[in-house]
């Protein structure tokens, strides 16, 4: 995709259809973004973040009040990501027509049963029924989230629009995860979920009153997935996520074992929030430079995620070098969703819900496969091996980025994009 001011892009046509009354008015008021109703939009990516991690904070207490094991009730985090991985591509398809301010709400609608069915549940198959739910909610939200972010501002602003979409992932891990913990030992954790129940239901509210609607694709448009695999530059911006998420997620899953074995078991929350905090800096960074430089972003966050897992492999219990090395990985993965997002909007032409629809499954394959693959390295070698997996994946995703100069991470993009 290129985008020039004489041509619709895809925030105005491209993406989901032709625009139009309200998308050509809207792209004529002005050059600001739309920031309360993309704070709306990042909420709603807070919820699904916030949605996907939160069991593991009380763990504990969902299994003995459903009794069964922790490993059991870990599943809960595992059915959650089949449901998205399974199900966002055929619902981006069978939904394209859909206006998309309906399709979002019936998303959010689906977090919010599945939080309240969670928070009254005593049965754990009925659980599980809701975290897949969730699951398919998220795979709903995270199918449109940037591309709406994409359609509601100016050509030369997408970029920083989806950034400040994204601020939702690392507030939810840095902010929302520990918050949900703590409210969980204190009042229990079906307060939590209730608590969710009744933020979703606020930012339905919030999403009705200020988010803007848009048509749905043109039937012309193209969901399926081999056709969108051949757009010129689609193929290289899967690859990477699928990658990079999985390397991430080995390493991020199984932190707190690491911590341990280096005798700072008790500080993975300060960790964590260090991690957060240098995410969200990364955010801010991506946001203000992706629209010139979207390709040495991403090479950039490949080398210190790659930089951060090798020097917490020789950290040999150095608490100065893990909060050094949690600080790069953070500055180079939390920008990483906006970046991934931005890319393979561009690349995916005409097709862009699709190649969304496609992300977002191959993420949560990532993150599955993450967790299965640093189960069995911590079984197999143990915790040490776990930031050694990390450079040696980086390796083939810093050689795809490199090498998809002219589509997917073009060296240069449109004058008007940037």
């Amino acid at each position: 995709m290129r985008h020039h001011p004489e041509q619709p892009t895809d925030s105005h046509a491209g993406a989901t259809g032709p625009a139009g009354p309200t998308e050509a008015a809207g792209a004529a008021e002005g050059r600001k973004l739309p920031l309360a109703a993309l704070l709306a939009l990042a909420t709603a990516v807070f919820i699904t973040s916030l949605t996907e991690t939160l069991p593991a904070g009380v763990l504990p207490a969902m299994s003995r009040d459903l009794e069964v094991g922790e490993s059991a009730m870990g599943q809960s985090v595992t059915i959650y990501a089949i449901g998205t991985a399974l199900t966002a591509i055929p619902l981006s398809a069978a939904t394209a027509g859909w206006r998309r301010k309906r399709l979002l709400l019936t998303a959010m609608a689906g977090f919010a049963v599945a939080h309240t069915v969670t928070a009254v549940s005593g049965n754990f198959p009925l659980t599980m029924a809701a975290r897949f739910v969730a699951g398919v909610a998220a795979g709903l939200a995270w199918a449109l989230l940037a591309g709406y972010a994409r359609r509601m501002a100016p050509v030369a602003l997408q970029g920083r629009a989806i950034a400040i979409v994204m601020t939702g992932i690392p507030v939810a891990l840095a902010l929302g995860v520990p918050a949900g913990t703590f409210l969980g030992e204190a009042l229990g954790w079906r307060v939590t979920f209730s608590l969710i129940t009744a933020v979703t239901l606020a930012v339905i509210g919030w999403i009705l009153a200020t988010v803007p609607d848009y048509p749905g694709q043109r039937r012309d448009g193209g969901t399926a997935t081999p056709r969108t695999l051949a757009i010129p530059g689609v193929a290289p911006v899967p690859f990477v996520t699928l990658v990079f998420v999985l390397a991430h997620t080995i390493l991020y899953t199984y932190i707190a074992a690491f911590l341990d074995r280096l005798g700072m078991g008790g500080s993975t929350d300060l960790v964590l929030l260090v991690f957060g905090a240098a995410s969200m800096l990364s955010i801010w960074i991506v946001g203000i430079h992706i629209s010139r430089r979207l390709r040495a972003l991403t090479l950039a966050g490949t080398l210190l995620v790659a930089a951060a897992s090798t020097l917490l492999a020789v950290a040999s219990g150095s608490s100065a070098l893990v909060y050094a090395a949690v600080t790069l990985w953070g500055l180079g993965w939390g920008g990483a969703p906006t970046l991934l997002q931005t890319a393979v909007g561009d690349a995916g032409g005409e097709a862009p819900d699709a190649a969304q629809a496609m992300l977002v499954t191959l993420w949560n394959v990532a993150m599955a496969g993450g967790g299965v693959a640093g189960g069995i390295l911590l079984g197999l070698l143990g915790p040490g091996s776990l930031p050694w997996s990390v450079p040696a994946l980086l390796l083939p995703v810093l050689i795809v980025v490199i090498g998809a100069r002219a589509h997917g991470f073009p060296a240069e993009r449109a004058r008007s994009d940037a």
